[in-house]
């Protein structure tokens, strides 16, 4: 079996990529002899899940997605791998924004992306997480602690030189 496993190697002129209609652009690795095959196959696509500008009904959601994929793809990607029961899937395809460079002033356009709303079932209901919450709180808390300090602190010292006009403040008695 090892001698076949051989043969294969040496008469093959490279591995045999899959057939996919332009939409792989990864190489697979080689093919080593022994175990354990130290291969790594990744996924073609990406979908990026997206706050949208605009509020939305509940059970909608929507991602950015790989240009190459159909709404077909789409929704066996979300039931197969997620789980996701997809009821509808609506796509639209958006310019990349055009910019002129800082240097020379040429024009250049960002890549186009393809946008995703995705439409659950009736029942089901998404809401968009809410990460650090707690967080952000204490943040702008402490923020704002901060800003009544100097506030105070300012009038203090801007009340300090009113009879002495023309002269700083950090030349005092």
């Amino acid at each position: 079996m090892e001698e076949e496993a051989k043969q294969l190697v040496r008469n093959s002129s490279g591995p045999k990529l899959p057939q996919h209609n332009n939409m792989s652009t990864r190489w697979y690795p080689l093919y080593q002899f022994g175990n354990p095959q130290l291969r790594v196959f990744l996924p073609n696509f990406f979908m990026k899940l997206v706050k949208p500008r605009d509020p939305l009904p509940a059970n909608v959601v929507q991602f950015h997605v790989s240009m190459q994929m159909t709404k077909i793809d789409i929704k066996n990607y979300l039931e197969k791998i997620y789980n996701i029961p997809v009821e509808h899937v609506v796509t639209h395809v958006r310019m990349g924004k055009l910019s002129r460079t800082s240097v020379g002033g040429y024009v250049v356009k960002d890549d186009d992306y393809k946008v995703v709303y995705i439409t659950l079932p009736k029942g089901e209901k998404f809401e968009f997480p809410n990460l650090f919450p707690e967080a952000k709180e204490q943040e702008r808390e402490k923020q704002k602690e901060d800003m009544k300090i100097l506030e105070k602190e300012w009038k203090q010292k801007s009340q300090r030189n009113t009879n002495r006009p023309g002269v700083p403040s950090w030349f005092g008695l």
